[in-house]
């Protein structure tokens, strides 16, 4: 996993900067291909909450930003009613926050909140691949194979931030693949929603440097590990693996005056 985090949310935890009064960037406003439909099988409610998620994990809006509901519904384009909903989907992953009288705001970031994250993770993934490892079948071992060789093909160039848009996407899917055969649906959400907390801290740093490690390598031990049904390595190396991201992040938090 790449060492990131958020330098656009590096700001003190205690922070409520508002965002600017459009309130929506490019990247959640609707219009075009980004309108918003009940198509079936995905909600208004889940489109928006996807696309929201999305925001807040970028950094496309602020740690401890005031999220105006007026304002957003206006450029969004949605009803008050789908628009709480996927709020809510957030506050319960921890992204958003609302307080009495003070409305709803992006979850501010702090040292305290990434090193919970990264115990959490290390802990409970490394707890769903030794499930894995001992009750997958043969198609989860395909689905890990695929997952890390997609991964492990895509080049990240800082310069180019559609790459690193790419990757990120692909790193989120082998670790969901990773853990997929411990057949335990509320454990798998729950380590979903720390991943997307921990991708908070690793988005910006990683625009800046496209890596400080071979994190490929990483990635593919982990794997083969996995597949070759060798709990202990695997989940050491899983282990390892998210420790040494939680450790580089708290330290370019320290760095950037983030407490």
């Amino acid at each position: 996993m790449q060492a990131d985090s958020e330098k656009r949310g590096a700001r003190r935890p205690d922070s409520e900067q508002s965002a600017p009064d459009s309130m929506t960037p490019p990247s959640v406003r609707a219009g075009g291909d980004g309108a918003f439909s009940d198509d079936g099988k995905n909600t208004i409610a889940s489109q928006l909450a996807d696309r929201l998620r999305e925001a807040v994990v970028s950094g496309a809006l602020p740690a401890g930003s005031k999220i105006n509901l007026s304002k957003l519904s206006a450029n969004l384009e949605v009803s008050l009613s789908p628009l709480r909903e996927a709020l809510a989907r957030l506050i319960s992953e921890g992204l958003v926050v609302f307080e009495d009288n003070r409305g709803y705001r992006v979850a501010p970031i702090s040292l305290a909140n990434l090193e919970e994250i990264t115990y959490l993770r290390e802990e409970f993934e490394t707890y769903a691949l030794r499930e894995a490892v001992r009750i997958g079948d043969s198609a989860w071992e395909g689905h890990v194979i695929r997952a890390v060789h997609q991964l492990n093909r895509i080049e990240r160039d800082a310069a180019r931030v559609e790459t690193l848009l790419t990757w990120e996407a692909a790193h989120r899917a082998f670790h969901l693949a990773l853990i997929s055969g411990c057949r335990l649906p509320l454990l798998l959400n729950f380590c979903g929603a720390m991943m997307s907390l921990n991708d908070r801290y690793r988005r910006t740093f990683l625009l800046r440097t496209s890596g400080d490690r071979n994190v490929a390598t990483e990635h593919a031990e982990i794997a083969q590990g996995a597949v070759a049904r060798d709990a202990d390595y695997a989940c050491r190396k899983l282990r390892e693996h998210i420790h040494r991201t939680g450790t580089n992040l708290r330290r370019h938090l320290v760095e950037t005056g983030v407490r």
